[in-house]
């Protein structure tokens, strides 16, 4: 498999946006008209009994696949525990599945994310990590956009001594149309803190999350 890597650490963290629409939500209606014509582009006819209920489920499925417009990922994070005995070495959970769309062409982007945090006196339950990896990745994403979100939203609200965050996704926008490039994954990460400042840190994460141990 061939990897496309970008490892590069952040900047100042910019405000976690909500990316909210800013125009009235579509009636569920609209949104089924909407998918009867793009039958009729793609040169079928919707009438036909296969197609009979295909607007319907592709709404539905447009519920699951961008529901992450409706959830906030900072108020997930914002139940913190503090009685953690003095424990400062780094939390990190790796291997968290995502399955997110592109916003260029909504096709599947299908990946895995690796994301650590040091703490500084206060952590947060593991299942929230994963949750925010979920929340940014049920939204329309460019894969660089999405592993800074989630970076710079666990350092707003925990307020870590350092962050790391690590995507390694296949993109069927190229596997599936334009150059057809099968096998290929693109790996993104975002440092910041201690995370980008301290290479040692730096190595010691890679080193856990097992990625990139021939490059460093």
């Amino acid at each position: 498999m061939t990897e496309k890597t970008n490892i590069r650490g952040g900047g100042k963290p910019s405000k976690p946006s909500q990316a909210k629409p800013s125009q009235a939500k579509p009636s569920q209606a609209e949104a089924e008209a909407a998918v009867r014509t793009l039958l009729r582009w793609a040169g079928d006819d919707p009438n036909r009994e296969g197609l009979l209920d295909t607007p319907k489920r592709v709404a539905k499925a447009y519920q699951e696949f961008f529901r992450g417009y409706d959830e906030d990922p900072r108020q997930i994070l914002s139940r913190t525990f503090e009685e953690i005995c003095g424990y400062d070495e780094m939390v990190v959970l790796r291997d968290i599945p995502f399955e997110s769309h592109c916003e260029h062409h909504m096709a599947p982007i299908i990946g895995r994310a690796h994301v650590g945090y040091l703490p500084n006196n206060k952590v947060v339950g593991i299942s929230k990590l994963a949750r925010v990896v979920e929340t940014y990745a049920k939204r329309l994403q460019v894969q660089e956009k999405m592993t800074a979100q989630i970076a710079d939203c666990i350092q707003e609200v925990l307020e870590p001594l350092g962050v790391g965050v690590i995507i390694q996704a296949t993109h069927e926008c190229m596997s599936t149309r334009g150059v057809h490039a099968h096998g290929v994954s693109m790996v993104t990460s975002r440092m910041a803190g201690t995370f980008r400042t301290d290479e040692k840190t730096r190595r010691e994460f890679l080193a856990v999350v097992g990625t990139f141990e021939s490059h460093t």
